[in-house]
């Protein structure tokens, strides 16, 4: 394993040893970051360039560039601060590395999308949620076999652990119930670490969706996750004063087990658009986090946070002006783009932030002043797909900055709410479709309304997010979506054939007499067409036909049918096709549907 120690001098980078060509050329684009024990170095998780940058926190020196087999997406540091784990999304592992060599020691295996990572010292475990499978891994960090793996909410994203180690509570990006359910929102995971039970499922408020960052105070203790807030009951036609979409706060009492209070991140006429990371001051009295989508740092006084909490768990949920009223919240402006993971010093002393976009950590005072810039590397000029990812998660180009792009398409993919785009009519919401593949199958939208991702695209800026776009701004949009690349499903094996239940799938897939191939024809698993099977509702109008969606990547992207009724797709046949309008699936035996749906998820 090459390793590259690298000395810091002003604002030149000196290499000592070796250099690899990939890193001259990748973009730097850090999310994570996590400060050692000590505080002395400071871990930065380095998604494009698929690295970890060891820096000291001192020099702000790079003391070591560590190759990943994978995206870097999460990060923990060992109770001593000897080693660092490291999260490598897409390869499917843990790094163990050598904090004193920079040297990749160990690597365990949990599943090929592994997201944040945690630590509890005195069990002996390291934690990662595993996204593509929605489980939270236990993993004992002596041997580094695992110990456990725990169901847990949709898409499961960070974790953190509780001051004594008796549970772990998990936030998860996207709803795990249909879209038609009365309180259709995301939830947060809480493990139990003696038995590794889930002690609770806390479902956020109606809407809630992305729930990333989340920390856990040693007071109380209370978890704060940060979250959007969808109003998605509502058309789009009224975007100012957060009336489309807001952005939250929730406090959860993990004593009790329940959420005592949501409120909202925003001002009464500036959304604070894309929330994501969350840190905690060691003395429990301040909470930092970023907020992406409008590349700032909001800073919020707990104590008078908690002065203002009542017994009502929604007082404040549709409050634009509670935390400005309170004199609660102060948001600051970054110079980062994309503002992702934050951490601070165990004195508390100092914060740092990830630039996803921009390339760079931003060092702050635990007063969140005087930030200091902080280059890994350079950064090579934007391309147009570069440029056009920059614009799909840039919140600032969306009248009064309520949301993005990727609010509602996280990963370019879905948000699993049902959304009223008044393109097709008023009153007849639809769930949102990946972005995935949509320029290679037109039209688009449920009821094909658009003739081609092009048009959405730039339909969707003027009547979702009410602005002009800048010149070449639609086209470097389009020039990211159609670079998107479908990922390997987690239910492949690891060299990415077929599981044997897969395979037996595939076949009963391409039967004639189940007729599912005839609408969903590989590659892509459309044929383009629009066709009525049986899931029309009166709203709909006259016409009951929809877009037939392409299966690839369907693991990653429920609920299911045009309304998001169907919560997985077991139910989409056992439930929703009575009349096998949707396949001839009726007569499959439970085997043979359990080998169906295998081979659907694996695509």
């Amino acid at each position: 394993m090459k390793r590259f120690a690298i000395l810091r001098v002003g604002f030149v980078l000196l290499t000592l040893s070796c250099a690899n060509p990939l890193f001259a050329s990748a973009y730097r684009s850090p999310q994570d970051v996590a400060f050692a024990p000590d505080g002395g170095v400071l871990a930065v998780g380095d998604s494009t360039a698929e690295a970890v940058h060891l820096m000291d926190s001192a020099s702000h020196g790079i003391l070591f560039m560590v190759p990943l087999a994978g995206q870097a997406s999460g990060l923990a540091w060992s109770a001593d601060g000897r080693r660092l784990f490291a999260a490598e999304s897409g390869a499917g592992g843990i790094a163990e590395i050598d904090r004193a060599s920079g040297e990749v020691t160990r690597r365990f295996t949990i599943g090929r999308f592994p997201q944040g990572l945690a630590i509890a010292a005195n069990r002996n475990l390291l934690l990662a949620c595993d996204y593509g499978n929605d489980q939270l891994v236990a993993i004992d960090s002596k041997s580094g076999k695992t110990t456990a793996r725990i169901p847990v909410g949709r898409q499961p994203m960070r974790v953190a652990v509780t001051p004594d180690e008796s549970f772990a509570v998990v936030s998860n990006l996207i709803p795990a119930t249909a879209a038609t359910a009365p309180d259709h929102a995301t939830e947060v995971s809480i493990i139990d670490l003696a038995t590794f039970a889930v002690r609770s499922a806390i479902v956020l408020p109606t809407g809630s969706t992305n729930a990333r960052g989340i920390a856990i105070s040693g007071k109380g203790p209370h978890a704060y996750v940060a979250h959007t807030l969808g109003r998605f009951h509502l058309p789009t036609t009224q975007l100012d004063r957060g009336w489309v979409n807001t952005n939250a706060l929730s406090v959860i009492d993990l004593q009790t087990g329940t959420r005592i209070a949501t409120v909202l991140l925003d001002r009464v006429m500036d959304g604070a658009a894309d929330p994501w990371g969350v840190a905690l001051h060691p003395q429990g009295t301040k909470l930092y986090i970023t907020l992406a989508g409008v590349h700032q740092l909001a800073a919020i006084d707990l104590e008078r946070l908690h002065a203002m909490i009542g017994p009502d768990p929604d007082a404040y949920a549709n409050d634009l002006a509670a935390l400005h009223r309170g004199n609660i919240m102060r948001r600051i402006d970054l110079p980062a783009k994309g503002p992702r993971g934050i951490t601070i010093t165990p004195d508390g002393r100092a914060l740092a932030v990830a630039g996803y976009f921009s390339g760079n950590v931003v060092m702050l005072d635990a007063g969140a002043k005087n930030p200091v810039s902080i280059s890994l590397g350079p950064q090579p000029e934007p391309d147009i797909v570069r440029r056009g990812e920059m614009a799909f998660h840039d919140a600032n180009r969306c009248f009064q900055r309520w949301l993005s792009c990727a609010t509602c398409h996280p990963g370019a993919r879905s948000d699993g709410l049902n959304w009223d785009l008044l393109n097709d009519g008023i009153g007849n919401p639809k769930n949102t479709r990946t972005m995935l593949l949509s320029h290679a199958t037109p039209p688009v939208m449920s009821l094909g309304v658009r003739d081609k991702m092009e048009t959405a695209v730039r339909a969707g800026f003027i009547h979702i997010q009410f602005t002009q776009p800048e010149p070449g701004e639609v086209e470097a949009v389009n020039a990211y979506l159609k670079s998107l690349e479908p990922a390997t499903s987690p239910h492949r094996q690891p060299d990415g054939s077929l599981t044997a239940s897969a395979a037996r799938g595939e076949a009963i897939f391409h039967r004639e007499s189940t007729a599912c191939a005839q609408c969903h024809p590989a590659p892509l698993f459309t044929d383009l067409a629009l066709s009525d099977v049986g899931t029309s509702t009166p709203r709909d109008g006259a016409k009951p036909a929809y877009d037939t969606p392409s299966l690839v990547e369907a693991w990653r992207n429920p609920p299911f049918l045009h309304d998001g009724r169907a919560a997985t797709l077991r139910e989409v046949f056992t439930h929703h096709n009575a009349d096998d309008q949707h396949g001839v699936t009726g007569t499959l035996t439970p085997a043979e549907l359990d080998d169906l749906i295998e081979y659907l998820l694996s695509l």
